[in-house]
């Protein structure tokens, strides 16, 4: 878990202090799959002192590693999307853009071992490996055009709005933090009633469109 933490937490660097909620499940299924070309390219901090860029692709279908069933034969569906920091390439991810209603959000999950190899007879220490679970962070998209408007679900915002609705989704407290365990269809059901709480989706992430 911490080794994925790791990584995601380059894009929830954003805002310093603050942690974004992980998944152990999709929020995807194939039913809410879209795909739009606007998302396609490379997008870059709005503001000076964000150093982290985005650059959203098409998949590859023999470039996929480990993926979740809900996404098997979708492929054309996801997006390649390579992170850096500073002009250093500090992930490379998939990601789901997902339609429930009249929202979208974003999935984002690692589909290789956290060494880059997806073959674990081929890296070091791979039976280490096995002990790491995949997780996904999920984000509302409110634009996508010249700018790339997110918010990320945020974990002191979660914390204040299970400990007010105790039974608003399925969850497991770590050392790492709140951890959500709800299946997909019931994720599906909570952001959507939730789209719009400032507690939850607290974390903005916004970045302007460098190049298509």
């Amino acid at each position: 878990m911490k080794t994925k933490r790791v990584i995601l937490y380059c894009l929830a660097g954003l805002v310093a202090g603050c942690g974004p909620i992980l998944s152990l499940n999709p929020l995807f299924t194939k039913d809410s799959l879209v795909f739009d070309e606007g998302l396609l390219g490379t997008w870059i901090g709005d503001s000076n002192d964000m150093k982290i860029s985005l650059e959203f692709t098409r998949v590859e279908e023999d470039s996929l590693g480990d993926v979740p069933k809900e996404l098997q034969g979708e492929s054309k569906r996801a997006y390649r999307l390579n992170l850096y920091e500073e002009g250093k390439r500090k992930g490379v991810l998939l990601a789901c853009l997902v339609k429930l209603g009249d929202r979208r959000f974003l999935d984002i999950f690692p589909d290789q071992y956290p060494s880059g190899e997806s073959d674990e007879d081929q890296m070091k220490l791979g039976f280490n490996a096995s002990f790491f679970l995949r997780s996904h962070m999920l984000a509302r998209v409110d634009a996508i055009g010249e700018k790339l408007d997110m918010h990320v679900m945020d974990d002191e915002g979660f914390t204040k709005l299970v400990e007010a609705e105790p039974k608003a989704v399925a969850y497991a407290t770590t050392e790492d933090g709140p951890v959500l365990t709800a299946s997909p269809k019931e994720l599906q059901t909570f952001v959507t009633k939730y789209a719009a709480d400032e507690r939850l989706f607290a974390l903005d992430a916004a970045f302007v469109r460098k190049s298509k």
